[in-house]
Parts: structure tokens; sequence; C-alpha cells
């Protein structure tokens, strides 16, 4: 299922999302310094780097978590910078966030029935969640709680699904879970990428962010040290941006109207 407007932005180069110099603090710490970043509609765009990059607060403040210092958050062109969490999700931005973060105490169905809450019209609902997972509707009426790791990560990624998301955020969705676990995960990406979605993720596994992503960037301690797309990018650049051991590069993708 295509959509012929997300089709014209990507041909003219005009992001779904976009970050215009975000500053975030948590207290007196700096977390965020001056991020920005352009996502297309289609892309899968990555988020790397070591613990304590800043990687989750930029998703969480993209989510409306935080609220920036200063900067900016653009969704479809439009400030959504004091918008609530809530009203996020209903023009589309919805996360899947780091640790799953379950209602263990309410079963798989109950849990995707949360999600739906502020769901927007689209593709997504609770049946085509157990078409796509598979072993989940014989399971509907069990606990999340009693549900292996993996098995809770789908269910986190069909939770955020039923609100027929625009923009997807994934925090980490390898943290905790084996290796074969992880692959069939990120084994369904393109499958949700069928339905039109855009997805930003964030992944401190760079093999995998690598492998999937058509766009990456490097944080470290708040700050953009690495930008481009995978095949443009050599290791050791990606090395040394994530343990940095250089400067920032210079974007890729230049902001629209930019000379290059």
């Amino acid at each position: 299922m295509s959509d012929p407007e997300a089709g014209q932005r990507r041909e003219h180069g005009t992001p779904l999302l976009e970050v215009r110099d975000l500053v975030v603090h948590h207290g007196q710490l700096r977390a965020l310094d001056a991020i920005s970043l352009r996502v297309l509609p289609g892309e899968v765009y990555a988020i790397i780097g070591a613990n304590g990059a800043g990687k989750s607060t930029l998703l969480r403040t993209i989510a409306g978590l935080h609220q920036p210092t200063a900067g900016s958050v653009l969704f479809d062109g439009a400030d959504v910078s004091r918008l609530r969490p809530e009203r996020r999700v209903t023009q589309g931005i919805v996360m899947v966030p780091e640790g799953r973060r379950l209602f263990g105490s309410l079963s798989v169905e109950e849990n995707l029935k949360v999600g739906a809450t502020y769901a927007r019209q689209g593709p997504w609902t609770i049946e085509h969640v157990y078409e796509m997972f598979g072993w989940m509707r014989e399971r509907r009426n069990q606990l999340t709680a009693q549900l292996s790791g993996g098995e809770q990560q789908a269910v986190a990624i069909g939770r955020a699904l039923v609100a027929n998301p625009r923009v997807l955020l994934l925090d980490e969705l390898s943290l905790g879970l084996a290796p074969v676990v992880v692959q069939r995960i990120y084994g369904m990406l393109p499958q949700i990428l069928q339905t039109g979605l855009t997805v930003l993720l964030v992944e401190q596994d760079v093999s995998q962010a690598l492998r999937v992503a058509s766009h990456i960037q490097c944080l470290l301690e708040g700050r953009t040290t690495l930008e481009g797309r995978p095949a443009d990018v050599t290791a050791d650049q990606v090395e040394a941006a994530y343990f940095g051991m250089a400067g920032t590069a210079p974007a890729s993708r230049p902001a629209e109207g930019s000379e290059t």
C-alpha cells in the first residue's frame, strides 16, 4: 500500500519529520546540543551511538515526552514542539519505547487495545497485527508478563502499529534479546514499510543499523559526529564517530535550499 503524497515528498526531498537545532537538558546536563535531522517519507533512518549519547532522549523529545530547551520538531511541515504526546500520536508520531513498557498484568489483546486508544484511521488493526505475528492470535488472552522478551517486543511493536502511525519511532529494539530474535524482528521491517510507514530507529548494534537503514546519524555526548547513507561511510569513519576519535562530519544531505 503506497502513499502518493509520500512519494512526491520523497521525490522532491521534502522531509516528513524534521528536527532543527534541538537542545534538551536533563536538569543542568545538556543531553542534546543543536541536533538536526531530516527524515524523508518511506525512509529507515537510524540513530546510532554509545550509551549516554542522547539517542533515546532525541526519540523521547520527538514523541513529546521531553520538552526542548531550544530548537523545534516539525512534522509534515508544522511545528509540533509544544504538542502533548497524545496529540502527536493522533497526528501520526508513535513510539515503541526502550524496554517495551507493556502492562504486564494485562493480556496481549488488552495491551494492543491500549495502543488503539488514540488511533488514526489506517490499515493497521489488531487483526492485521495477528496476521503479521502468527503466534499472537492463539495467545491473545495470555498475560504479557508471561511472554519471552522477543514476544513482548512483538506486542510492543503491534501496540504501536494499531495507532496507525506515519512515523514509527523504535527505541533499542535489540536490547536484551538474543541475536536470532533480533534478526526475526528486523526481518519484519519490509512488511511494515509496505504500508507506507517511515521509521526512525535508535540502535546500539551498529551492524544491524547499517543493514536496515537508508540513512544513519551518529551521536556522541549529545552532538552529531557523523551523518550519511550507509553506502557512503566507511567502517573506520563509523568507529571514529562512535568513539569520539573525529570531529563532526559534514552532513551528506544538505538542508533544502542550501548551496552545495
